[in-house]
């Protein structure tokens, strides 16, 4: 009787502690997304001292000598690289099945449950 009450009260004594470190690790979480997380952020932002710009902010420069007879030749130049890349071959599929050999090693014969 007295060894069946240990082993209660160490199944106690684990449950607690399980809780215990599970519910303090939720805590510290949510405590670290809640403060900690919004104070690196911040620092970040002044360690940056970048400013965000927007859309309407960003000024395109355009090229006066770039014209659309450049552009089609790049294109042209970048279709043809891409198609040369693969041979061409035709579709068709052969499928032979293999022969397989004996082998010892897959053999179920030779399997660790058999009672002798």
């Amino acid at each position: 009787m007295l060894l069946y009450i240990d082993q209660i009260s160490e199944g106690y004594v684990i449950l607690i502690t399980g809780l215990l470190i599970v519910f303090g690790a939720l805590l510290t979480l949510s405590l670290f997304f809640k403060f900690g997380l919004p104070v690196m952020l911040y620092i970040y932002k002044v360690i940056t001292k970048r400013k965000d710009k927007k859309i309407k902010d960003i000024k395109v420069e355009a090229d006066e000598a770039f014209t659309g007879e450049i552009a089609a030749a790049i294109s042209v130049a970048i279709h043809m690289y891409l198609n040369e890349q693969h041979d061409n071959e035709n579709a068709i599929l052969t499928i032979k099945q293999a022969r397989k050999l004996y082998s010892p090693w897959s053999s179920k014969i030779y399997g660790t449950h058999n009672k002798l």
